[in-house]
């Protein structure tokens, strides 16, 4: 059974400046559920809602808003299932075509203990949720993906991994927007484009979206 979810503990929200507050939470599933409620709430004042991998930043307009802020996050809640549910049901928002050949793809199979093949089957067969962006634009921390797929960042990091690389670190996957240096385990590449100032949303995966990778 669901149960509403509050954020009453005393050092959940915090003053950020003047002009700002900052919610802490203990996982990115809390901060996936929380930056869609706060949305929905049109909160007076807010101009931005930044969410992170334990923390949800809110930018106000201009001083005086935190009190009243505050005040109506305390109203708020959310259901325990959109913090503790599983993978997203029905068709992803996003579908990202894969040739897994990346140079890490054995490493990421000898740390899991699995076969290449079931490190992309892992990879592909479970939806992955953008919890959120960050190193640069166009990037996101995928998660929720499946937890045998967990490996560490590489012991040295490289001084430039090729745009459209798809990688894995700790619980997260991502997929490089540009050439960026980075220490993730690559394991496929795509030409899915990430980041286009052309589009009315030039990032492909922001908060909340379920992605989905295929092999091809």
């Amino acid at each position: 059974m669901s149960t509403a979810v509050d954020l009453t503990a005393a050092d959940t929200v915090r003053d950020y400046g003047d002009t700002g507050l900052l919610l802490q939470f203990d996982q990115p599933t809390e901060v996936l559920a929380w930056t869609a409620a706060l949305r929905s709430a049109a909160l007076p004042g807010v101009v931005d809602i930044v969410p992170a991998s334990r923390t949800v930043f809110l930018k106000f307009a201009a001083p005086g808003y935190q009190v009243g802020a505050r005040r109506r996050l305390a109203t708020l809640s959310v259901d325990s299932e959109r913090i503790w549910g599983t993978a997203p049901i029905g068709p992803a928002d996003v579908l990202i075509d894969v040739v897994y050949d990346g140079p890490d793809l054995a490493a990421a199979a000898a740390h899991t203990g699995l076969t290449v093949a079931q490190v992309i089957h892992a990879h592909t067969a479970t939806p992955w949720l953008v919890g959120f962006g960050g190193s640069t634009p166009g990037f996101a921390y995928l998660m929720g993906g499946d937890p045998k797929l967990q490996v560490p960042r590489r012991t040295e990091s490289r001084d430039a991994v090729p745009a459209g690389s798809v990688a894995l670190a700790g619980p997260f996957s991502g997929v490089y927007p540009r050439r960026w240096p980075g220490g993730w385990q690559l394991i496929g590449r795509t030409d899915a484009p990430l980041w286009d100032l052309d589009r009315p949303q030039p990032a492909l995966l922001t908060p909340g979206l379920s992605v989905r990778f295929r092999a091809v």
